[in-house]
């Protein structure tokens, strides 16, 4: 059969149902083969929506996802997909379309060093030079996205070489010698740090996004109900655990609740499973935690010790390695009151500085309580996909994520235009749930042209923009940090007129229903009404222009020096 034929065998063999991508003239041959494939294709309007919608199927499902795109342009418009993905640990196979292998190396029509340019942006690539390669090949791949720290992986194939006729074998298993990610943690590291937990006073654990990737929420609610441990995770590990516990003491970080941020400071034990002490973690990082004792659980070697030194680092998956520290700890013999004093500190803390904002006068729709209405709207039930600015810091803070995979963001990248299209894959991964889409009016118009995909593939998403006619998150900054020297950020001025487009209208041209909500007191029965509608929604929500995302980490400011 030609190589692209089996190509589709492999994706079947694979366990892939759908697919996101865009042809063109370099994988024509590709395309040919979805004829007769039978995997649902899904026809994006740009290769980046593609990329975007393969990640939030993929963070949605726990499944690898797949995208495709032709050569030279469609390649290199999923770059910021592909870092993306590598950023956040998201396992996706990208597919790009290749010139025929005479042409390579001559500046052919939409040629592009595809491998050299993604290079220091995917777990691993391959070229395909000979077409018999490609099941072993494409098998590889999966195996690799998806196991270890998962990651993308890419596979370039020139066009004739998708042509070829080959014997097609199944191929029935993967082993790869230079490739055996450490899985099952050191005994004797885990023992000590079951120790090292049972004698602490002042520890926390400290989740990130890797306890979701590996599965592992539910021996992390084990291991912090066994202890009676608070507990903090990352923007990206929200969900991990449930945010309704009342061990819950919020996100933390830059703009995490304070309790979360004193905690980490005067502990003296943190117990990091699946995060990477990032600089939106850390704040000043010579200033960090200065009383703790550090335990570092990761998959990924290169992650101990990169930023803060770990004491006790057991390299492995969160799932296997919880487990067995949760067996480790319950052996011990501990003293069940040594944390009283330690949670009667943390209660402090949250009585003081509860998370909270000041209420609109009158008609004024604060964009925080648009976040409170989508989550008793949806009673915390949905799948929420952000796109990245101020929109996105109050969902994390006001949605209460209850379960894993619920929350689909860019967090190590900070991609503008990510949100509608990762809900389009979110929706694909799970269609019997709700998905909404918090963005902005800047954010929005990064990838608006997913709209169409919407409307074709009769998606019931939910997109409400929080429309204050800024780059919110950038005028922030300019205010607080730039002497209020405003430069390029205002979204809505031209000439005394308003130069954003009438999004209710824009919607209309999609065919997706707009609405326009501009009154505070009847903002939750309208969301309710937009949501209960069937098929897709666009919500227009104008909430306060100069609305500050709080409580914040100045920048190069240790985490103890919030503001707001």
């Amino acid at each position: 059969m030609r190589a692209v034929d089996a190509l589709m065998e492999c994706l079947k063999a694979e366990g892939v149902d759908v697919v996101f991508g865009y042809p063109g003239g370099a994988n024509l041959p590709t395309y040919d083969a979805f004829v007769d494939a039978g995997i649902h294709h899904v026809l994006v309007r740009h290769e980046a929506g593609g990329g975007h919608a393969a990640e939030g199927y993929a963070k949605v499902t726990g499944k690898v996802g797949v995208s495709f795109g032709t050569s030279g342009p469609g390649a290199t418009n999923l770059v910021t997909p592909i870092v993306d993905a590598m950023m956040d640990s998201v396992p996706v196979v990208f597919f790009t379309g290749q010139v025929r292998t005479d042409l390579l190396g001559t500046d052919g029509f939409q040629e592009a060093d595809t491998i050299g340019i993604t290079m220091p942006a995917v777990k691993h690539s391959f070229m395909i030079t000979d077409p018999r390669e490609l099941p072993r090949i494409i098998h590889e791949a999966f195996h690799i996205a998806r196991t270890g720290r998962p990651g993308p992986v890419l596979i370039d194939l020139p066009m004739d070489l998708s042509k070829a006729d080959i014997a097609y074998e199944r191929v029935t298993d993967v082993h790869l010698p230079g490739y055996q990610p450490r899985t099952t943690g050191n005994a004797k590291q885990i023992k000590q740090a079951a120790r090292a937990l049972a004698a602490a006073r002042r520890p926390i654990i400290y989740a990130g996004g890797g306890v979701v990737a590996a599965g592992a929420a539910d021996e992390l609610r084990d291991l912090v109900r066994t202890g009676k441990f608070p507990i903090t995770c990352t923007l990206m590990g929200l969900g991990a655990y449930p945010a309704p516990d009342e061990q819950w003491v919020g996100m933390l970080g830059m703009h995490g609740t304070r309790a979360a941020n004193y905690a980490m400071d005067e502990a003296d034990l943190i117990c990091a499973v699946g995060a990477r002490f990032d600089d939106r973690i850390t704040g000043k990082l010579s200033e960090f935690a200065p009383r703790a004792k550090f335990i570092h659980i990761d998959v990924d070697p290169a992650e101990i010790s990169k930023n803060i030194p770990a004491h006790i680092p057991i390299v492995g998956d969160a799932k296997q390695i919880l487990g067995k520290l949760v067996d480790e700890y319950r052996a011990l013999e501990t003293d069940a009151g040594r944390l009283d004093p330690w949670w009667q500190r943390i209660h402090t803390w949250q009585e003081r500085h509860p998370l909270t904002y000041e209420p609109g006068d009158g008609h004024e729709i604060k964009p925080q309580s648009v976040i409170e209405a989508i989550y008793r709207v949806t009673g915390g039930d949905a799948i929420v996909c952000s796109d990245v600015g101020q929109h996105q810091m109050w969902a994390a803070q006001y949605y209460h994520f209850p379960e894993p995979r619920r929350w689909v963001n860019s967090g190590g990248l900070g991609t503008m235009g990510f949100g509608l299209p990762a809900a389009i894959g979110a929706q694909m991964g799970d269609p019997e749930r709700t998905t909404v889409v918090v963005t902005g009016d800047g954010s929005i118009q990064m990838n608006i042209q997913e709209l169409a995909t919407i409307k074709q593939e009769n998606l019931p998403i939910k997109v409400v923009v929080l429309n204050n006619g800024y780059l919110g998150m950038v005028r922030q900054w300019q205010e607080l940090f730039w002497q209020e020297r405003y430069s390029h950020v205002d979204m809505n001025t031209f000439g005394g007129e308003e130069a954003s487009p009438d999004f209710v209208k824009l919607a209309d041209a999609y065919g997706i229903r707009g609405v326009r909500l501009t009154e505070a007191a009847s903002l939750e029965d309208d969301l309710r009404a937009a949501f209960e509608a069937e098929g897709p929604a666009f919500i227009d929500v104008r909430v306060t222009r100069d609305e500050k995302v709080y409580p914040m980490i100045a920048p190069g400011e240790p985490a103890r020096n919030m503001v707001g």
